[in-house]
């Protein structure tokens, strides 16, 4: 059965067939019937287990799973037995009898894999602390709506080499762009992840690189990407990493050195001020509501994907 716990899950053809397919649910949602539904998961049950706080996550998926004709139920990890000792594996099977697939915002990857080991129905990674696999399939979905294609664009990533700049890497190879990641030395992305993402990025036609100059990585860029400094788990850490990721602030004078038409994304939540300033996120050339929503359809593609 498929699971999505990567964007290295998917292929070429099955990530282009995800944005096609979100695409086209996003046109059907925004025509003349605005309550459109598109029953394809009727009479399913759809479990969400969030271990770590959401917005955009929850809801996206929560209204997901309602508009494809499902039941979401919202699992919180004080909801469970799993907060008082019961293993992750009694969890998986006992879910497995009652739900179709479960959707789970967790911290360790291992975690994920003890799920899917042990139980019987598809799993979807929602965020862990190795990737965000979601977010990236919106992320792309939103450059592509801008630019029409994605094969040969540039996306330079700035900040922190965190999860979500992991899985931004393996689909931006995956898509054929060319991805620059920006990062202090310390707080650059895993060297696995990096070579997997060089390794796809030499069948696709696009190409990886990870240096240490904002400048650079957004010199003549089609996107700027940027997300918060400390993400969550790190709040602890939050003083130091504001001092080391000053220079990574996306401010007007970066998005300078872009292209005239690049556009600037965010996953959200942002610290305004920090990581990114008002004048960029508010301005323009801001798509960062647009890729907000997108998650919306993005989900409902990854759940018919997974379950049909």
């Amino acid at each position: 059965m498929p699971h999505f716990l990567s964007v290295d899950d998917l292929d070429a053809a099955t990530f282009g067939a995800l944005l096609d397919r979100a695409a086209a649910l996003k046109a059907a949602r925004a025509g003349p019937h605005s309550r459109w539904k598109a029953p394809a998961l009727a009479g399913r049950s759809i479990g969400m287990i969030f271990e770590k706080p959401s917005t955009r996550t929850r809801i996206s998926f929560e209204v997901a799973i309602a508009e494809l004709g499902a039941t979401p139920l919202v699992l919180n990890a004080s909801d469970l037995q799993l907060g008082r000792g019961e293993t992750i594996e009694d969890t998986a099977r006992v879910l497995s009898r009652y739900l179709h697939a479960v959707v789970v915002r967790t911290f360790e990857e291992e975690r994920l894999a003890r799920l899917v080991a042990a139980g019987t129905i598809p799993v979807i990674n929602a965020l862990s602390d190795h990737e965000h696999p979601c977010q990236a399939v919106a992320d792309l979905l939103t450059i592509r709506e801008r630019f029409g294609d994605l094969a040969g664009r540039t996306l330079a990533y700035v900040g922190d080499g965190n999860n979500v700049a992991h899985s931004l890497l393996l689909a931006g190879a995956l898509a054929g762009m060319h991805v620059r990641l920006a990062s202090p030395d310390g707080y650059q992305a895993d060297p696995g992840v990096l070579a997997r993402a060089k390794e796809i990025a030499g069948a696709t036609g696009g190409s990886v690189e990870q240096g240490a100059d904002p400048a650079a990585a957004a010199q003549d860029a089609d996107a700027l990407y940027t997300d918060v400094w400390a993400s969550m788990g790190r709040e602890a850490e939050a003083p130091q990493r504001a001092a080391v990721f000053a220079p990574y602030r996306v401010d007007a004078a970066l998005l300078a050195r872009a292209r005239r038409d690049a556009i600037v994304l965010h996953c959200l939540p942002a610290h305004r001020g920090e990581e990114i300033t008002d004048e960029v996120i508010d301005g323009p050339r801001s798509v960062v509501w647009d890729q907000a929503e997108n998650r919306l359809h993005t989900q409902k593609a990854i759940l018919e994907w997974a379950l049909t």
